[in-house]
C-alpha cells in the first residue's frame, strides 16, 4: 500500500500530493525526486534493491583496487538529521567541563555514520551502481531554541564496476 504525503515543489514552494510526476501549480518535473522513485516501487521491486544495496561496495578512494570502473553513473547523496536530546547535551556538557570522552555522543556519531552509509548505499542501489567511490562524510550540528540537531551528509560517485581477472 502507497503512502501519499506532501512536498513543497524545489521550483515554486507550492505544496504537491507525491507521488506526482510534476507540479500542480507550475509543472516542474518531479519523476527524479527520490521519493517519487521509492513510492512508485512495488514490493517486489524494493525487495530487490535491498538486496542489491547490501552487496554495494563503498569507499573513500577514487578507484577500487581489483576492479575496474565500466560505468560512472551520477553523484549521489544520503542525508541524516538526528535530534540531540536534553539529557544527551547534558551529559555531553559534563565531559566538556570535567574531561573525558562522551560514550554516549561517540555511539550516536557511530549510528548516524552507519544508518548514513547504508543510505548512500540504497540510492546507489536504486541507479543501478555496484560500487560508490570517493565517498565523503560531512557533519553538521544546528542548535538553536534550545534545541541541537546533528545533520550527516554522505555522498559519492555511483559507478559501475567490474572484477579484474
Amino acid at each position: 500500500m502507497s503512502m501519499n504525503r506532501t512536498i513543497n515543489c524545489p521550483s515554486c514552494g507550492n505544496p504537491n500530493t507525491l507521488p506526482a510526476l510534476s507540479c500542480e501549480y507550475c509543472n516542474a518535473d518531479f519523476s527524479d525526486l527520490p521519493e517519487n522513485r521509492k513510492a512508485a516501487l512495488s514490493a517486489s521491486e524494493e525487495a530487490e534493491i535491498k538486496k542489491r544495496a547490501t552487496a554495494v561496495i563503498l569507499t573513500t578512494a577514487n578507484n577500487l583496487e581489483g576492479y575496474r570502473i565500466v560505468e560512472t553513473l551520477e553523484i549521489i547523496t544520503a542525508e541524516c538529521v538526528y535530534g540531540m536530546n536534553l539529557f544527551l547535551d547534558l551529559f555531553v556538557g559534563l565531559s566538556d567541563v570535567f574531561g573525558g570522552r562522551s560514550q554516549t555522543s561517540q555511539r550516536m556519531l557511530r549510528d548516524a555514520r552507519r544508518t548514513c552509509l547504508n543510505e548512500l548505499k540504497r540510492e546507489a542501489a536504486e541507479v543501478g551502481a555496484n560500487a560508490v567511490i570517493a565517498v565523503d562524510l560531512d557533519y553538521s550540528e544546528f542548535s538553536g531554541k534550545g534545541k541541537s540537531m546533528l545533520f550527516l551528509v554522505a555522498s559519492g560517485t555511483a559507478v559501475k564496476v567490474e572484477r579484474i581477472e
